[in-house]
């Protein structure tokens, strides 16, 4: 093996770990097959000895051992007659105390199945089939295109005949097909990354660069994404840089000590979740964090990396009280070194994959996440709205008689719906934890419930910004989110449940097929109020706008039908009514506007033409102008 091999750490290699840039050290750390056997390596700084134990030598401690490289707190080795599909652990020894332990990889490409822990020595060729995918997919990701996301947690989006989640290959068609019935453009997956607990839905991993084996091989996954973007689909996934689990054989006390997180629980260990926080502040822990996610865009695809957990990452007192947290070097709360990582970490990622996304599940008003980092951003390319889910499914969930003192609830995401560039999420955390589902928040008899259901999705599609639904409630699931059950597909069999799953699915295509729906998302004038101050009515009505289309929605949320409702417009000519979500296919009353209405001269709302529209009860209508400027 000569210093030239491709998988051979290089001095540049070790300094640019050393530094806390490197962002390919999946390429020579971990276990990688070569002529006769295998190279290992792997990061232990206070270790005394490390040894790899496996298949190959009956997890003998002492046949193997490897070798530091320099000074680096490396250890690297060729260990012959290793061969894919051998199981394997690191032992380490910590040159102070003699303290021993079994480590998986951290930089594993594949483990065994949970319970069992063991990392999997692993040949990761495959032959992707998507390259007309990915040519094209800076169209489908731009911030001028329709994103419209569908969440699905991998273990519970269907099961087989006997109760057991599909693996990555029999889902690959399945979701590629339903997914595209449905219109949506992309799909985001809660974290493939392998963990051991499954009640932790991904969230606490031990596994940054294997998807999880529960669902099979990582060739298997390449092939779940390889269908889905043959499909036209896009695929983000969950990423966890926040904090991980604290499970004996992952990242914690790794060579005996904190390596990858702080040692002061105060700063390493989050009371929350009861794991552990990332030491952003040490260097090689930022080219591990960087090399993770880069693998999932070199190896695996992936169109957009979504970030879990940002607001934990910024606030050195997140979830934590007087004298639980530590201030930074100037006395506040910010968590500098995090920062400074976020920005690497989005820089690293547009500089090699411009036509990619990232999303911040950032659930503050911390400034500037998605702006460019050279203007003194985080870099992100998208914003999770959480005060507009929030606010809205609290107004929601008032009845409907109550809602004119909440009117503000609809209405305040205006004062700021264009400092971000944002994602309107109705996601997996609001149907989880006691919450209930989406249809079990809405107040009334079951007409109602659906009613309000379907005007709840018109609300999202029209406001501006990306879209983003959790798998079960585009057919209206009555239980909240069960992760080690399905989605109660037999609901499909009753047209209440069939009408949601149908307005979704025009909702969708109407967003993505009408520009005026999705060009200027993220850009103020792309939208225009209209009536914003009839609380007394509970109706609002605004433009949405596109380069030379405009899109007129009024919105009525009480049950109250409002007849001949008179709407300032800025056009003359026919409004047609494109979508209305009392339409009888969704189970509604059927109450519209006949395909449409003109436009008079009739100043109102500050406009020179008005139109008279039937607003139904606990609807949307959505009003194309056929007109000309």
């Amino acid at each position: 093996m000569s210093d030239t091999d491709p998988i051979v750490l290089t001095t540049d290699d070790l300094y640019l770990f050393n530094e806390g840039s490197h962002s390919r050290l999946y390429e020579k750390m971990g276990a990688h097959l070569v002529d006769g056997g295998c190279r290992f390596a792997v990061w232990a700084p206070d270790a005394g000895r490390v040894a790899v134990a496996g298949d190959f030598n009956s997890y003998d401690e002492n046949d193997d051992p490897l070798q530091p490289q320099g000074n680096s707190g490396i250890w690297t080795g060729v260990i012959p007659n290793v061969k894919a599909g051998d199981t394997y652990k690191y032992l380490v020894v910590n040159r102070d105390t003699g303290g021993e332990v079994f480590k998986a990889d951290p930089y594993a490409a594949y483990a065994e199945v949970p319970p069992r822990t063991a990392s999997v020595v692993w040949d990761l060729s495959y032959e992707w089939g998507d390259a007309a995918w990915m040519a094209d997919r800076a169209e489908h990701n731009d911030k001028d295109a329709a994103i419209a996301i569908y969440e699905v947690h991998l273990g519970s989006w269907r099961h087989d005949d006997d109760g057991n989640p599909l693996g990555y290959r029999k889902l690959a068609p399945l979701l590629a097909e339903y997914v595209s019935d449905l219109e949506f453009t992309h799909v985001e997956f809660l974290p493939v990354m392998e963990h051991p607990f499954g009640g932790s839905w991904g969230y606490q991993s031990t596994g940054y660069f294997a998807p999880t084996s529960r669902f099979g091989t990582p060739q298997d996954f390449m092939y779940l994404i390889d269908t889905l973007h043959q499909a036209g689909i896009g695929v983000i996934v969950d990423w966890v840089p926040s904090h991980f689990a604290t499970d004996e054989h992952g990242l914690g006390l790794f060579d005996g000590t904190h390596l990858y997180e702080h040692a002061d629980p105060k700063q390493g260990f989050h009371p929350d979740w009861g794991s552990y926080v990332f030491n952003y502040g040490r260097n090689e822990v930022r080219s591990f964090l960087l090399s993770s996610a880069m693998v999932w865009l070199d190896r695996y695809h992936i169109d957009g990396i979504r970030v879990d957990a940002v607001a934990s990452m910024l606030y050195l007192n997140y979830s934590r009280g007087e004298g639980e947290w530590i201030p930074n070097q100037y006395g506040g709360n910010e968590n500098l070194e995090a920062i400074g990582f976020l920005r690497q970490f989005n820089e690293a990622v547009y500089g090699a994959y411009p036509d990619v996304q990232t999303f911040a599940e950032e659930s503050t008003a911390w400034p500037m996440v998605s702006r460019p980092t050279y203007l003194g951003g985080l870099g992100f390319g998208f914003k999770w709205d959480m005060g507009w889910m929030h606010d809205t499914l609290l107004y929601f969930s008032l009845d409907p008689v109550y809602r004119r003192f909440h009117h503000n609830d609809l209405t305040f995401r205006g004062l700021y719906a264009f400092t971000e560039s944002y994602v309107l999420p109705l996601s997996h955390d609001e149907v989880v934890h006691g919450k209930g589902s989406l249809i079990g928040k809405m107040p009334g008899d079951d007409w109602r419930k659906f009613a309000n259901l379907r005007l709840l999705y018109a609300s999202m599609f029209a406001q501006p910004g990306k879209k983003l639904l959790f798998m079960g409630d585009e057919i209206a699931q009555w239980h909240e989110w069960d992760h080690d059950g399905s989605i109660d597909w037999s609901l499909l069999q009753w047209d209440p449940h069939k009408g949601i799953h149908k307005v979704v699915s025009d909702l969708v295509r109407l967003y993505k097929e009408e520009p005026s729906m999705h060009v200027r998302d993220s850009d103020p004038e792309g939208f225009e109020w209209v009536e914003a101050n009839d609380p007394t009515s509970s109706v609002l009505a605004y433009l949405r706008k596109g380069d030379d289309d405009v899109m007129l929605v009024v919105m009525n949320y009480t049950p109250v039908p409002r007849y001949n409702y008179q709407i300032g417009v800025p056009r003359d000519g026919i409004w047609m009514e494109v979508l209305n979500t009392d339409a009888g296919d969704y189970g509604g009353s059927g109450m519209g506007n006949l395909g449409g209405v003109d436009a008079h001269e009739s100043r109102s709302h500050d406009r020179p033409f008005s139109v008279n529209v039937t607003v139904p009860p606990l609807a949307a209508v959505f009003l194309k102008s056929s007109g000309v400027v």
